[in-house]
């Protein structure tokens, strides 16, 4: 008999009241969103006062600026995140459905159209305020292993964004449709928690080798370093997951493989594809960062 975890006995909901043909809950999700962003608006705060972590030991804006910055990012990750998930998911759907673009609350967010979607408008804040655009970037991926972490532990909360079916013991048995194997989804087996294989790696581990950077390195003096960081990192570690991720639903109705693109007998899926120049992108500001040296 196969051992596997059974999935605890979680609800998606953190509680929910009935107003009358009504019903308001507070979401895991939604929290962890909410607490991501206030966590991460009071680390940069704290580095904000902390002037010699930067360049020249002056912090590139005052701590209260950093509340301003918050709304920018929020309005930023919402937008993106929204408009990644309809453009690079499901774009003959929403096409068809303009309507429902706006329904946020069904669920459909891209991490890369948010990440995109925070960029610019850490960009548009910087312009506008006089600030280098490089102090906001590496503020900005100092504090976004934060987030995410909470949003993949969320999304083992809610039972999404499985795996592949797996014989290994830790492999848990997802209820619902997630329970099902894919050879005739009708017998039960355990799947990879790929959501806690990126919290680890994502979240945990990126966050703490950030912080070490930031504290024992003096990495904030070296422009962009922490970004091309976070870039590198995150884009390694999305692209391996992926190999034991299942695609999500809306993905497979337009690719029933789980590829984009099919190279010998390795297919490539939309998060590789997306991640695999993050990866890049962020090897070149290393270099960049490390060749300027310290400012």
């Amino acid at each position: 008999m196969q051992a596997l975890i059974p999935f605890p006995p979680l609800s998606p909901d953190i509680f929910s009241v009935d107003l009358g043909g009504f019903t308001f809950a507070l979401r895991w999700y939604a929290l962890a969103y909410i607490a991501g962003f206030l966590i991460g608006w009071r680390l940069i705060v704290a580095a904000m006062r902390q002037p010699a972590l930067w360049p020249g030991e002056r912090a590139p804006m005052a701590p209260v600026a950093v509340e301003s910055l918050l709304t920018w990012i929020i309005l930023g990750v919402i937008l993106g995140g929204r408009l990644g998930f309809v453009l690079f998911y499901q774009p003959g759907y929403y096409l068809a459905n303009p309507a429902e673009i706006l329904q946020v609350w069904e669920g459909g967010m891209s991490f890369h159209g948010g990440l995109l979607g925070a960029a610019v408008a850490g960009y548009l804040f910087a312009r506008r305020n006089g600030v280098a655009p490089s102090a906001i970037s590496d503020a900005m991926a100092m504090v976004i292993p934060v987030g995410l972490f909470l949003g993949r532990v969320a999304n083992f909360i809610n039972a999404e964004l499985w795996g592949h079916p797996t014989t290994q013991p830790w492999g848990v048995l997802f209820p619902g449709y997630g329970s099902l194997c894919p050879v005739d989804w009708e017998h039960p087996c355990a799947r990879h928690p790929t959501q806690l294989y990126e919290a680890a790696l994502e979240g945990l581990l990126l966050g703490l080798i950030v912080l070490w950077l930031v504290r024992r390195r003096h990495a904030l003096q070296f422009p962009w370093l922490i970004t091309g960081t976070f870039f590198t990192i995150y884009g390694l570690a999305r692209f391996l997951v992926e190999f034991w991720r299942m695609p999500d639903e809306q993905f497979l109705m337009r690719h029933p493989q789980g590829h984009v693109l099919t190279l010998g007998e390795f297919g490539v899926t939309m998060g590789q594809l997306l991640s695999l120049p993050m990866a890049v992108a962020g090897v070149v500001l290393i270099a960049i960062a490390l060749r300027r040296g310290r400012q």
